[in-house]
């Protein structure tokens, strides 16, 4: 271990609120300031008391801030930042509880809240990266493909697919997740794959359920009817044999136009507007056409946070990938085995399992 922590430009932050507990200790770790870990405050009242100590922000887990903090925040004058899951964020599910290696931190708002610009969108607006920036994501997009690096990281299957076929994947995401509720634009999964059935009936459909839904974790789309579920198969994998991926919010969408598919969005991720994906409702705010390594710079290399678990320490995305490199890909938890090769090849007609 190394007290040595790498200038990356972080908030002063007074404490953390709504934070729970299984991964209190790592984002301390990775939002300490001058060797100073930010206390866990245990309600709006000790978040306000412990800001007003402390002179700085209060920083808070975006779907679960604590009752009455925002208005005891605005009527103390106290900066309010929301803390969501990094985009390269570990390997293995959250929701399995698996440690984040990496955060972001937004001052107005959730970077999946369409109803509001959040620091990432202003960013991506304005920014004018540099030719130094544009080439480190150059880079970044070039390993991340080379890698097979996703947010998860999860091990997984070949998928197999008929050669002759346009193949479409549609991604699907859980239920009551935020970026759905605050980003898809009223639309649901179960619709989204309607209108993809719809608009391609020429075309192989591949639906990918959201890793947290095939482990159980959580509530979402399984088995919709498509012409493959492939619950098990490597994301990068699959996106490979891509020739048009929909998506709603979800970031698959993302790691799609890293990989060069036709990426079609039903929602209003952070990614669509840019002029990089076919948008179905697109944001009127987002007025800015982006390049891919404009994209990236902004939405991986500037934005996040991340933290090397292995050096205790906060680091930037090459060393996270690095890390990522050595440790190798997870396997999902659970219910997956009950999932592995299952019921959703259509190929001859015909419902089928594949055996393993």
């Amino acid at each position: 271990m190394t007290d040595q922590i790498p200038d990356i430009a972080l908030p002063d932050i007074a404490c953390l609120a709504g934070i729970t507990p299984w991964k209190r200790v790592r984002l301390q770790a990775m939002l300490a300031r001058d060797h100073r870990r930010p206390p866990i405050a245990a309600n709006a009242d000790e978040a306000i008391r412990l800001a007003r100590e402390h002179g700085g922000a209060i920083a808070y887990w975006a779907s679960r801030m604590p009752p009455g903090l925002d208005t005891l925040a605005q009527a103390e004058g106290v900066a309010l930042w929301t803390i969501e899951d990094g985009f390269i964020r570990s390997a293995g599910l959250g929701a399995a509880l698996v440690q984040p290696c990496s955060v972001t931190l937004d001052s107005r708002a959730p970077h999946y809240d369409t109803s509001r610009p959040s620091d990432l969108e202003v960013l991506l607006q304005n920014r004018v990266f540099n030719p130094a920036e544009l080439n480190r994501a150059e880079l970044l997009i070039a390993r991340i493909q080379r890698g097979g690096i996703t947010k998860y990281n999860l091990a997984g299957a070949e998928p197999i697919l008929p050669p002759d076929r346009r193949i479409v994947v549609v991604l699907g995401q859980v239920d009551d997740d935020l970026s759905v509720k605050l980003g898809g634009c009223g639309e649901t999964v179960a619709g989204m794959v309607a209108i993809v059935r719809q608009e391609e009936p020429e075309a192989y459909i591949v639906f990918k359920p959201h890793p947290d839904v095939v482990s159980g974790l959580r509530e979402g789309l399984l088995a919709p009817d498509v012409d493959a579920v492939l619950p098990d198969v490597r994301l990068n994998a699959l996106l490979e044999r891509a020739d048009t991926v929909h998506v709603l919010t979800s970031f698959g969408g993302f790691e799609a136009l890293l990989r060069g598919c036709e990426v079609v969005v039903h929602g209003q991720p952070f990614y669509a507007g840019w002029g990089l994906t076919r948008d179905i409702r697109p944001q009127p705010r987002r007025t800015r056409q982006l390049t891919l390594k404009e994209l990236v710079a902004g939405a991986l290399i500037e934005y996040p946070v991340y933290y090397n678990p292995q050096l205790q320490r906060r680091c930037t995305i090459e060393e996270l990938l690095d890390h990522m490199e050595h440790i190798g890909p997870a396997a999902l938890p659970g219910r997956i085995a009950k999932w592995t090769g299952l019921a959703a090849s259509r190929l001859g007609g015909s419902w089928r399992r594949k055996a393993n």
